[in-house]
């Protein structure tokens, strides 16, 4: 699964109006050329940015080996071209997106991280039935006294009186499954074929209406 074109950003420098010239590190700028050259020069760039992100996959599914306990060895190695792959693709899709708000390796690492991550989760959910109902309103509440129990047990009625009648369909399926059943956003899209992107839009809208709502009774979150 590649990565969408929201996931990664540097968030360490603001996005220019126009495109400024970059001012790189010598390590990044000889990244940049060797993948933006042509013939044995670029396939050579290509190779090491691979290996540069199996080793990231790798690592990852590493620290992710307890999520993966249904697959062999072998099928984790075979995870890890997989993801660094797709994340090589990625990188090389978006290297005009490349500021040098970070070393260059440090920048492309972060897409095979992504994409492990990704792929773990979306395994790890495979066969399961993604809940988009509410499973669990009253953990929510609880507060450290009565006073901000009773408090908090307002509010998350009211919440979800407004789940109920001021949400969409779509923004309530979206809105439980993720921010109340804990599903993950990449599963989540790939079960109702749609993209991060447009769940991120459907859950901001429907955060919105709720602090209005909220607001209009003189609540806050």
């Amino acid at each position: 699964m590649l990565i969408d074109a929201a996931t990664v950003r540097e968030v360490d420098a603001p996005a220019p109006t126009l495109r400024e010239p970059r001012v790189l590190d010598l390590e990044s700028r000889a990244w940049l050329d060797g993948l933006q050259a042509a013939g044995a020069e670029r396939d050579e760039a290509v190779a090491r940015l691979r290996q540069l992100l199996l080793r990231a996959a790798r690592f990852e599914l590493g620290r992710r080996r307890g999520q993966l306990a249904q697959l062999r060895d072998p099928d984790v190695d075979d995870l890890a071209e997989q993801c660094a792959d797709d994340a090589c693709v990625a990188v090389l899709a978006r290297l005009d997106d490349f500021r040098g708000a970070s070393r260059f390796t440090t920048w492309a690492y972060k897409f095979a991280l992504l994409e492990t991550a990704s792929e773990v989760r979306r395994l790890a959910w495979r066969g399961r039935e993604v809940p988009l109902e509410p499973e669990a309103w009253e953990p929510l509440a609880g507060g450290s006294s009565p006073a901000d129990d009773a408090e908090q047990r307002e509010l998350l009625a009211v919440i979800r009186d407004a789940v109920a009648t001021e949400l969409t369909p779509h923004q309530r399926d979206v809105l439980v499954a993720l921010a109340v059943n804990g599903v993950p956003i990449d599963v989540l899209a790939e079960r109702l074929q749609t993209n991060r992107n447009a769940l991120y839009k459907t859950l901001h809208d429907a955060r919105r209406k709720l602090r209005a709502q909220l607001a209009e009774r003189g609540l806050t979150p």
